[in-house]
């Protein structure tokens, strides 16, 4: 089938040469001019594919849905320190009440008291928990904590990650991915 194609519509799942995805959270995408540009530079190879090609006017090609690249990216063991990374480890709930709205981060020893910006000092609150105990200990609020923060691996947020699958999953993808979700029939 040829149609027009959206810039936004057909992502390629894209896999390491070890057949697992680069990463889950977010979920590793290209677009799929991105995916044709990869082919053609034989960078990586089509694991599976749409039933929707493009057209130039000399050839046509079927869009990648799965690719894998041809030449393995170790993971990094240690992920970067970021807001997002923080929430992501903590579940995107907040580590005091358990809320999932209105997230920012907590330093547990207050960057006024000398604490710094780090893996284990840093946690996901809610802005309502957050304002509670304002430049305070969590034992001079009376707190408490749901888990301990800790610098997690690539592994840990990966795993994590799994908990929330996107919203569109192609079936091409599924045997590559770990989430339990039922499909639309």
């Amino acid at each position: 089938m040829t149609i027009a194609v959206l810039p936004d519509a057909h992502p390629a799942l894209v896999l390491n040469a070890d057949y697992r995805p680069l990463s889950y959270y977010p979920l590793s995408l290209w677009s799929w001019q991105d995916a044709i540009k990869a082919v053609c530079l034989e960078r990586v190879n089509i694991v599976s594919e749409y039933d929707i090609s493009v057209r130039s006017p000399t050839s046509s090609i079927r869009l990648p849905s799965v690719v894998s690249l041809k030449t393995f990216v170790k993971p990094s063991r240690h992920p970067a320190f970021t807001r997002f990374n923080v929430f992501l480890r903590d579940r995107f709930q907040c580590q005091y009440c358990g809320s999932r709205e209105e997230l920012t981060f907590d330093h547990l020893t207050p960057r006024c008291k000398g604490g710094q910006t780090t893996w284990e000092n840093v946690i996901t609150a809610c802005s309502a928990c957050n304002l509670h105990k304002a430049d305070k200990t969590v034992s001079e609020v009376g707190l408490t904590l749901a888990r301990l923060p800790y610098a997690p691996t690539v592994l840990d947020l990966h795993n994590n990650g799994r908990a929330f699958p996107p919203n569109y999953l192609h079936d091409s993808w599924l045997d590559f991915l770990y989430w339990d979700v039922e499909l639309d029939p």
